[in-house]
């Protein structure tokens, strides 16, 4: 199997969740650091002009969105699984949910009394693609942080029964999508107020973290590029006959986000829980670029 290569960046919270993930698999990978805002150049090739991160690479598979990432990561390692019982894919269930409106609240509420010392080139990528700014984040500021609040209690509400993990004895993907928006606000210092009057959430997010990211290793994304096109995508061909849509059709695919990029490519698989398209691009040839079906806009070129 080709390495696992993950495209990230330090601050970015979906590349905490999949850090996490390939923590719980005490996996080795690969780590390329990619810009925080547009244009990523070097990842473009790969994607065909996804912006959010992060972004999982298998050789040239190309896997966009956290949640087809963690089934990429699922099927390429052995246990433990990231969906353990007694909740099994419940865990994807769950996850959603702390990606969702919670995961706006809990990064606009960490943001919210920094607002002056962010970059305005972050804003402005990030107006382009979600229509936030700095102004809208003030407003709803107090909003979010008890939207936040009351959500991080319902977590120590559920974790007062003495079990380690949301789901149990062990950690899976639930853990590492909650756990994420509360290391965002650590990351702005705030991880302690937080949890002050929430033991039992503070407890579990100590184990969370001990859990580590796994062994990484550098790589540059030049060299990324290169695994890509000395590879060939594994993708097989399955489109649901009742989809409205055919294989090999000419797709394009982007995500919710008001100010999203497409991408193009032939359509190989589509199924309700994922979509996968072939592009040919000069820098490393031919790549299948997965999504997760939920978040997606799937349309006709």
């Amino acid at each position: 199997m080709s390495e696992i290569i993950l495209h990230h960046y330090p601050r970015s919270p979906y590349s905490e969740l999949l850090r996490i993930a390939l923590g719980i698999k005490g996996a080795a990978w690969r780590s390329v650091i990619i810009p925080d805002i547009a244009p990523k150049p070097d990842l473009t090739p790969l994607t065909g002009g996804y912006r959010k991160t992060p972004v999982l690479q298998i050789g040239a598979d190309i896997y966009c969105d956290t949640a087809i990432a963690i089934e990429a990561i699922e099927a390429a390692l052995p246990g433990p699984s990231l969906f353990p019982a007694p909740l099994g894919r419940l865990h994807a269930v769950l996850a959603l949910q702390a990606g969702g409106a919670t995961f706006s609240q809990a990064v606009g509420s960490a943001m919210a009394p920094f607002l002056d010392r962010i970059p305005d080139a972050f804003f402005e990528d990030r107006k382009k693609l979600f229509g936030f700014d700095r102004d809208r984040i003030a407003k709803a500021a107090p909003h979010l942080l008890a939207q936040f609040t009351g959500w991080l209690a319902r977590l120590d509400d559920a974790l007062s029964d003495g079990r380690a993990f949301l789901g149990g004895d062990a950690p899976g993907y639930a853990d590492c999508a909650a756990a994420m928006n509360l290391w965002f606000h650590g990351n702005f210092g705030m991880k302690d107020a937080r949890t002050a009057r929430l033991p039992h959430l503070a407890a579990w997010f100590e184990r969370v973290t001990a859990i580590g990211h796994g062994t990484p290793t550098d790589l540059s994304a030049a060299e990324a590029l290169v695994i890509a096109r000395d590879a060939e995508p594994t993708a097989t061909e399955l489109v649901e006959p009742d989809s409205g849509f055919t294989a090999g059709q000419t797709v394009t695919v982007r995500t919710e986000d008001p100010g999203a990029d497409a991408v193009t490519g032939a359509l190989v698989r589509l199924t309700p829980r994922e979509i996968v398209v072939l592009r040919e691009d000069p820098d490393v040839g031919r790549v299948a670029v997965h999504f997760p079906r939920i978040g997606q806009i799937l349309a006709p070129a």
